[in-house]
């Protein structure tokens, strides 16, 4: 196909470029010809052709993929966690914690008015800070810590990545991968490239190549990975600290979003002489997602930067909320519901696990709210086989960054279910493997 670019200046380039994309002709995906090619055919230098796919890079409009060339960028949306709109089907696919285990915030509320914060005061609530300090401190191996306060882990994420990169810089994330860190790059025009996770974490092989290849930050989650429920074993976390050694001002962003909830030990990709680091806790799957706000302990210039991201739009998390999370976390009832509800999370996945082994699926549940099951045949045949029995599951391909392969894989929240539930469940995932060509494994009955 010839592509009908015109003009002689870099921003009419550029210009054409767009006009062709709001007008159809060039969709999602499409390659752009080659710098020099596009050159010779305009008759102008080189370098203002370059100095086009610049401005349209910087705009997100288009990507550039090294020898793959530069393509239109895809603006496809990335599935999002959450209830599904307007569904029938009984969503096993939420990501949701369990309403019933949020703690109450109704008398801690009447205890937390007063005084008004005004312009000029201090941004994070003076006992907060202390008692986050005293939570993050012990699970960091650098001791020059500041904290931030922000409106979630995504907001966090989303911020110092911004504070640390430019459109098109690489960012290693975990494959597969959170679906809020995969629409963050996206939407920011980061390159993703992709570290494969097994039942360690983040693998070390991974983790090399993607250093090799100039990322400029890497984004991982140390326990409860979402959607595997991987967590870092002591071993794996040494491994990748001494490759990260090499590595020194790469920004490392922990996402620890199961914190209080996980029943796995935190291990940290966080060496003590790390430059560039960030470790972020929110309270959102313990307190409930409405409660959006994260605590991020980072190195001094990260800080700083963060800082002096968030002052352009929220300049303070509302000291009322921060007030708020401090009385709920420090009340020894509502820790003790915390704790309960991290029972109930790994003995209602625990327990379905049993039910689909027993139905001849192999299953084991990893750490946080989902369990991922492997099948033995494609995940979107069984998920379409599940609907026509009124279940609405998330396909391992949602999650995909492209170094693994996740397409016979199923994501489950069902740590909700009633046992009579969870047993329809497990016998109509396993009729839908049998509907779509697949074998069961006769359970071992001991």
């Amino acid at each position: 196909m010839t592509i009908q670019i015109t003009g002689r200046s870099a921003a009419e380039i550029a210009a054409s470029v767009r006009a062709l994309i709001e007008r159809g002709v060039l969709s999602p995906g499409d390659p752009l010809p080659p710098v020099r090619n596009l050159a010779d055919e305009l008759g102008v230098n080189r370098n203002t052709a370059v100095a086009a796919y610049r401005q349209l890079t910087q705009a997100g409009v288009v990507v550039t993929r090294g020898r793959g060339g530069t393509r239109v960028a895809d603006r496809s949306p990335v599935a999002q966690e959450g209830f599904a709109a307007g569904s029938v089907l009984r969503d096993v696919a939420t990501g949701n914690p369990d309403p019933h285990l949020i703690p109450d915030p109704s008398r801690a509320l009447a205890g937390v008015t007063g005084r008004p914060v005004l312009y000029g005061e201090p941004v994070i609530d003076r006992e907060l800070e202390s008692w986050a300090m005293t939570w993050l401190r012990a699970d960091l191996a650098p001791t020059d810590i500041h904290l931030t306060i922000t409106s979630g882990a995504a907001d966090a994420v989303d911020r110092l990545l911004a504070q640390a990169l430019v459109r098109d810089d690489a960012v290693a994330l975990e494959d597969p991968c959170f679906l809020t860190s995969i629409h963050t790059v996206r939407v920011n025009g980061y390159r993703a490239v992709p570290v494969p996770v097994d039942e360690e974490g983040m693998t070390v092989a991974g983790l090399s190549t993607a250093l090799e290849q100039g990322v400029r930050a890497v984004v991982c989650t140390p326990r409860a990975q979402n959607p595997t429920g991987a967590s870092l074993s002591a071993e794996r976390a040494a491994e990748l600290r001494a490759v990260l050694a090499d590595y020194p001002y790469v920004l490392v962003i922990e996402d620890d979003h199961f914190s209080m909830l996980s029943r796995s030990p935190f291990r940290s990709l966080i060496g003590p002489d790390h430059k560039r680091w960030a470790l972020v806790r929110s309270v959102s799957k313990f307190l409930g997602p409405d409660m959006c706000l994260a605590v991020t302990a980072s190195d001094p210039d990260t800080a700083e930067r963060l800082a002096t991201r968030l002052t352009p739009g929220t300049t303070w998390v509302s000291h009322l909320l921060q007030r708020l999370t401090l009385s709920l976390i420090t009340d020894d009832t509502v820790v003790a519901d915390i704790a309960r509800a991290a029972d109930h999370y790994a003995a209602r996945n625990a327990a379905f696990a049993r039910r689909l082994c027993a139905q001849g699926v192999p299953a084991t549940a990893g750490d946080g709210l989902n369990l991922w099951v492997s099948l033995p045949v494609p995940a979107r045949d069984v998920s379409e086989q599940l609907m026509r029995r009124g279940w609405l599951a998330r396909t391992g391909d949602e999650f995909s960054l492209g170094a693994v392969h996740t397409d016979h894989r199923l994501r489950l929240t069902v740590h909700d279910l009633h046992d009579a539930d969870a047993d329809r469940l497990a016998a109509d995932i396993a009729a839908a493997v049998r509907a779509a060509g697949g074998r069961l494994i006769a359970p071992d009955l001991g």
